[in-house]
Order: C-alpha cells, then structure tokens, then sequence
C-alpha cells in the first residue's frame, strides 16, 4: 500500500462522496479497513485521478454502470456524487432513462427510486442548520 496514493484517494473520493462518508467508510475495523485503503488507493487515486477523462464523465460511467449490476446502495452514493461534479437531476433522468433500455426495466425502476432516495437525502442535509 502506497500511503501518498491512498491519501490523495481519499481527498479525491472526499471532494465526490463527502467528507462525512469517507470518515464513516474509514472508521472501519481491522477487517474493512484493508478494503477501504485498496479502494481509495486504486479506484480514487489510480483511477479518478487520472487525466483522461473529468470528474463529471466519469461519474455519468459510474451512475450508468451501477445501474446495469443493480447496486442501489452504491448507485446512492455515485446520484450524489454525480450533482457534487456538476450533473443535474435532469441529466441523471436521463442516464436513468436511457439505462432503464438497455439494462432492463427493472434495474431501470430500482434506480429511479434509488435517485429519489438520493435526492431526497440531498435535500434533507443541505436544509440541516
């Protein structure tokens, strides 16, 4: 494990998911811990941060990935993400939309309901004092 990779990871994944959930996904015991660190070291430094494509592209991939493997709880996270990089709930409907075809209509269903619930929670945080 590369400590430099897994710190810039962590800013990285930081500035997309928040700050909150990577303190909570960090504040794994001695068994995650070592899944934590390899997925902010590879999927946050390693590919995130490569110049290839921006924040905002890469979240449209992820949202429209998530929703073909039907990975709800992930998907939650990458809808919020994805506003953080500049997406709006107009574009994510139509990711959605157009992922609902060629995935199917029921991951389709489950990742509309999974954006609501996103949004919702969105909304919920950023009205908190």
């Amino acid at each position: 494990m590369n400590r430099d990779a897994v710190e810039a990871g962590l800013r990285t994944r930081s500035e997309v998911l928040g700050a909150t959930h990577v303190a909570t996904s960090m504040n794994a015991d001695n068994f995650s811990r070592p899944l934590e660190e390899f997925v902010s070291e590879y999927c946050w430094n390693e590919i995130w941060n490569r110049p290839g494509l921006d924040r905002r592209t890469r979240s449209v991939i992820n949202v429209a990935m998530l929703t073909a493997l039907n990975r709800p709880q992930q998907l939650k996270l990458h809808i919020k993400g994805a506003i953080n990089n500049g997406l709006s709930r107009g574009e994510l409907q139509e990711i959605l939309l157009q992922a609902a075809v060629y995935c199917g209509v029921p991951a389709g269903v489950d990742a509309f309901r999974t954006a609501r619930e996103a949004f919702a929670e969105l909304l919920t945080t950023s009205s908190q004092p």
